[in-house]
């Protein structure tokens, strides 16, 4: 269960996450988890002002003011030298981040810059990158973005107004689904000059009208125009970031060079960042043989989430010798809320009382002390480590939201505070199995001759968790070994990337091992994961479709500049998501294990939302003292 590393992101809440789910139908705002922001009606004012700002925020207010030089957490003399190397898992088959087709080699969304940026310090603000200022009506009918008149792409060709309304017919017209629906309150974005792009609603929005000045990637018009975006791409695309593709190995590997003309390095955004010459990422069939590479000196830095692996793994001559090195670095963020996630749309998963009994075959405890060590953390909630995970009882506002809907949602939302079961660790469940059995029982299935047997059809229960990686067949056997007591049938089945995504996105599974994001806050990001308008999104790995679930995610939306109300809406909606039982809840731990070749040097500061990989550097004095290959 390592993980593997991706450079800084828009989502930076999800520095070192390996998700193929969310990976595979990527938005041109999107490069790990989106950064995205959607819908909400905002009440129209009598007196429409035009508002000025090189900032946008979405929540709360900007932490650097307009003259800031630097992030707090960077260091401006960084040195830019060196190479670095990171493994992940798979292979590649294209250099188009945003088809619809194929599986993208890693970073190639992030070859393209942002109209703004948002650093790892703070939740939802954005400062001047291609975008150097925006005026908009206080409406929210209408913003006009001015590009910075240095902005360039790789090839030396400007960033136009052009480029900008370009980029989003593009994807419209071409794009994955997903973007034309929640973009489908601005009517139209189109080039008022070389330098200045409009954007009108066909009704207010400001979060839709936010995002798009915020996160938008913008394309190279030149490049792209003969081009479809929907299909897979065999050469290195045209972009406009610090990276550019410089060499590659078809599937195997891809490595990226430091821009030497690179028009924004001097930005307030970009002081101290990107201070890798070349970075590359290499390929591996799994992560048992990466980790294997790691310790050999094939890349340099890696994270762990395998409990096991860390205990026992990270040995041997290299680390004898001091070449690489473990840390435990503890952070501040949100936790992944990660599962085995049911699709609820496949008959056998339809009825919540189902997906209720099988948690009982989860024995946390046993796997936490057997297999993991201790290290890890049952996780209960959907914003895990943040305030808005629901705790104890609803509180009166929890109530008075939640009663509205108190005929669609569980009862128990209103007097029970829901908790993963819990075992005394001894491997021995059978008081979680009585309890599984009866609510089995209550859903139309009982136990006939050792097996669990459908009343009305004499079908046995038996489904397949689906799986990309060998090393998930390790935590998922104990339940598997588990279900098989209760007369149930799990099969495991491995499959490789480029199969698992395409059967997530047909929604040809049953159950899957995979993780929801982590949300810092309610934001509208949640729409894409929850609400039925994105059934047909691999973000919503579940297939909830939901009346509640929609009204909750939309009033989310709404109400991004209201926080007590935000509050009592992301703690219902924890509540109503906790009750319906989407997954089988796993684990999560509360800082970053990372092992490294001993070569980087680091700010002082830690970023508050992500480990901040793009602010380290390569040491020359320390890696002198390294074998030649990892220097």
């Amino acid at each position: 269960m390592g993980t593997v590393f991706r450079h800084k992101a828009s989502q930076r809440t999800q520095f070192f996450r390996f998700n193929l789910a969310k990976c595979a139908v990527m938005l041109p705002l999107i490069a790990l988890q989106p950064s995205i922001t959607f819908a909400s009606d905002t009440d129209s004012t009598p007196d429409i002002t035009v508002i000025e700002t090189t900032q946008l925020v979405g929540f709360g207010e900007a932490k650097y003011p307009t003259d800031f030089t630097h992030f707090d957490y960077v260091n401006p003399d960084a040195p830019k030298q060196g190479k670095v190397t990171y493994g992940s898992i798979g292979t590649y088959d294209s250099f188009n981040r945003f088809g619809s087709r194929g599986v993208a080699a890693s970073y190639t969304g992030e070859i393209y810059d942002t109209l703004m940026f948002s650093p790892s310090d703070e939740i939802d603000a954005y400062y001047p990158l291609i975008a150097s200022k925006v005026r908009y009506a206080s409406d929210f009918t209408w913003m006009e973005i001015d590009i910075n008149p240095n902005a360039k792409f790789q090839d030396g060709e400007p960033i136009t107004a052009h480029d900008v309304a370009f980029t989003f017919d593009k994807f419209s017209k071409e794009g994955v689904p997903q973007y034309r629906v929640y973009y489908k309150e601005i009517e139209s974005v189109t080039a008022v000059s070389d330098l200045v792009v409009r954007i009108e609603m066909s009704k207010p929005n400001r979060e839709k009208l936010f995002s798009f000045a915020q996160s938008t990637r913008v394309l190279p018009q030149h490049f792209w125009k003969d081009r479809k975006l929907s299909e897979p791409l065999s050469e290195p695309p045209v972009g406009s970031g610090p990276y550019k593709i410089i060499s590659y190995k078809s599937g195997q590997s891809v490595t990226y060079g430091l821009d030497e003309n690179y028009w924004a390095v001097d930005l307030p955004v970009n002081v101290g960042r990107n201070n890798f010459k070349q970075v590359q990422y290499d390929y591996y069939r799994d992560d048992t043989v990466m980790l294997e590479a790691f310790k050999a000196g094939e890349f340099d830095l890696r994270t762990e989430n395998s409990a096991k692996f860390w205990a026992n793994s990270y040995t041997g001559s290299n680390f004898d010798k001091g070449y690489i090195i473990k840390e435990e670095i503890n952070h501040e963020k949100p936790e992944t809320t990660q599962g085995f996630v049911f699709n609820i749309q496949s008959p056998v998963f339809s009825d919540p009382k189902v997906r209720e009994a099988l948690t009982y075959a989860m024995d946390f405890e046993w796997m936490n002390k057997n297999m993991f060590y201790g290290q890890y953390k049952r996780t209960r909630s959907y914003f895990q480590n943040t305030d808005y995970e629901a705790k104890g009882l609803p509180s009166e506002a929890e109530v008075e939201l939640l009663s509205q809907y108190k005929d669609q949602i569980p009862a128990r939302v209103f007097t029970e505070e829901f908790q993963p079961p819990v075992t005394d660790g001894s491997g021995r469940i059978r008081s979680q199995m009585r309890t599984a059995f009866k609510l089995l029982k209550e859903a139309g299935w009982v136990l006939k001759d050792k097996v669990m047997t459908n009343e009305k059809t004499g079908k046995p229960m038996s489904f397949e968790l689906l799986i990309y990686s060998p090393t998930t067949e390790r935590i998922a056997t104990p339940v598997q070994k588990n279900l098989k007591r209760m007369g149930i049938e799990m099969k495991i089945r491995t499959i490789d990337t480029t199969q698992y995504i395409k059967r997530l996105r047909d929604r040809d599974f049953e159950m899957v091992s995979s993780s929801f994001s982590a949300n810092p806050y309610p934001s509208p990001n949640l729409m894409i994961v929850w609400n039925s308008n994105y059934i047909d999104s691999t973000y919503n790995t579940a297939g909830v479709m939901d009346p509640v679930v929609d009204a909750l995610t939309e009033e989310i939306a709404r109400n991004q500049q209201h926080p007590e109300k935000l509050l009592t809406l992301g703690r219902s909606l924890d509540r109503v998501l906790q009750w319906n039982f989407y997954n089988i809840p796993q684990w999560h731990v509360g800082e970053y294990r990372v092992a490294m070749w001993d070569k980087f040097e680091r700010p002082d500061v830690l970023p508050k939302y992500d480990l901040g990989i793009d602010t380290w550097w390569i040491s020359e004095e320390k890696a002198a003292l390294l074998p030649e290959k990892r220097r």
